[in-house]
């Protein structure tokens, strides 16, 4: 199988047109997180959501987040997939998914192999390991053991087009992870989106 591949961080008209021209698997929406700069309001999600290609689901992504109100990006069907990126704990990712029935991924800060761990007894459909929230930079990937993870992760943090071909070859993870790799000048960028995503389509294994 190929790798797939999740565009995060759209937050103009502009980045969905790219991702509809670049076609990859996933694309995500930065909600109810005000300190990002691509931080986006339910309406502006709800109205890029209307112009997503159908062959890409998207991911609402937020952190520490009030329930009903992240809840309420899949009820409004704006999210395929809610992704918790702060101190979610297994009783919050049990509760998210009785009120929506969508999959829930679970985003993991890797300072340790414990802290893949622990994560991925939680009941997440999916674990993302990143190195922080967003901040583009690489984490000690020696610490993955991808024999030892049972629940299919995406891996991010530090991922660009022209890295990303090897470590999706190294970790073999579900999907690979792209937000400020994708970026010129904090927007995100067609060019760097299509190659991402050529690249992740030529990774099988």
């Amino acid at each position: 199988m190929s790798v797939k591949i999740k565009l995060c961080g759209m937050f103009r008209e502009e980045d969905i047109e790219y991702a509809n021209e670049a076609s990859p698997d996933y694309i995500g929406f930065i909600v109810m997180f005000e300190k990002s700069h691509r931080n986006i309001d339910i309406e502006t999600a709800e109205k890029l959501k209307s112009r997503l290609s159908s062959k890409i689901k998207s991911v609402a992504v937020s952190v520490n987040a009030d329930i009903y109100k992240f809840a309420e990006f899949a009820r409004r069907g704006i999210a395929d997939i809610l992704q918790c990126h702060g101190n979610e704990d297994a009783e919050y990712i049990a509760r998210l998914k009785e009120l929506t029935g969508v999959p829930i991924i679970k985003a993991v800060k890797v300072t340790s192999t414990d802290d893949i761990k622990r994560a991925d007894d939680m009941g997440a459909d999916f674990l993302l390991l990143d190195s922080g929230t967003g901040s583009g930079k690489a984490f000690d990937h020696s610490l993955i053991d991808p024999e030892k993870i049972k629940t299919p992760f995406f891996l991010a943090g530090g991922l660009t087009p022209e890295n990303l071909t090897e470590l999706a070859e190294k970790f073999k993870p579900y999907a690979v992870d792209l937000s400020s790799g994708i970026e010129t000048d904090r927007v995100k960028d067609r060019a760097k989106m299509l190659a991402a995503v050529n690249a992740a389509k030529k990774v099988t294994f």
